[in-house]
């Protein structure tokens, strides 16, 4: 696959699920990739032909670690954000400290690398800025309005950023999986009560999110988008992966929105609060 942004690879959450994916199909195209997770062993690794990977300890949260990591890079010509979490509950009960912890990784963890890594392509007059959303981020998703709340967020940013970096050469674009298999599903924080009147439909909410991720895509399906896409001088603003999603994207624009909110309850929540 042609690449033309250039070698110099950034991936976040790169130790398990799509960053790890990711940062090994980068690594077979020939680029030497900075995989960063906020629990790893360094090393280097080979693989060819001809990429590595040098793993580093990262957090998104903290400025200061990101500093750290960019500054043995001598340039940053692609960054792909893959570092998430996911917590799971209903609204009106999740603690805002759950709450904050899932703005801080999902959605300020990619503003501060892109504070780092954006300034650096502006001045290279080249870049590519990818950032995994989620088809969460299009939908809401009944129990888990935090995590679809983060991933909505991404959204507006990532355009924006796309339309502001315009004129430097410098791309941005967000991708929207949807099920796929990765320890995601196990480290899952859900908040609930057995006193809660929601009990019962977060429980069941969840047990139907585990089983459709673990029945869901393999990670490389969405590797396999990022590889194309460091081949396009023009790609898209968001991609879905997979084509029963495009589908479903597709058909939900044209839709009114009580329609869509009961078909997304039919989806995601087998068993209605209050009718218990």
């Amino acid at each position: 696959m042609t690449n033309v942004y250039g070698k110099n690879v950034l991936v976040t959450g790169a130790t398990r699920g799509i960053g790890k994916a990711v940062a090994e199909a980068l690594a077979r195209e020939g680029c030497a990739v900075v995989a960063v997770a906020r629990h790893c062993d360094e090393e280097l690794r080979n693989i060819n032909p001809g990429g590595s990977i040098r793993t580093m300890r990262m957090d998104v949260r903290d400025p200061e670690s990101v500093d750290r990591v960019l500054a043995t890079m001598e340039t940053i010509d692609i960054a792909v954000c893959c570092a998430g979490m996911g917590v799971a509950g209903a609204a009106e009960e999740m603690p805002m400290d759950m709450a904050r912890a899932q703005m801080e990784t999902n959605y300020f963890g990619v503003l501060t690398v892109g504070s780092k890594v954006l300034p650096r392509m502006r001045q290279q007059g080249r870049g590519l800025f990818i950032t995994i959303g989620s088809i969460a981020g299009k939908v809401p998703i009944p129990m888990q309005s935090h995590y679809s709340s983060s991933k909505y967020a991404l959204e507006a940013y990532m355009e924006a950023v796309r339309i502001e970096m315009k004129g430097f050469g410098v791309k941005a674009v967000i991708l929207e999986p949807g099920d796929t298999k990765t320890g995601f599903t196990d480290a899952r924080k859900t908040f609930t009560d057995a006193a809660s009147p929601y009990y019962k439909a977060v429980e069941k909410s969840v047990e139907r999110m585990a089983k459709d991720e673990q029945n869901g895509r393999d990670p490389s399906t969405v590797a396999d988008v990022v590889v194309k896409l460091i081949g396009k001088t023009n790609p898209p603003v968001r991609v879905a992966i997979g084509f029963e999603y495009k589908l479903l994207m597709f058909i939900l624009r044209f839709l009114p929105d009580r329609l869509k909110s009961w078909i997304l309850g039919k989806m995601y929540l087998p068993v209605v609060p209050g009718r218990q």
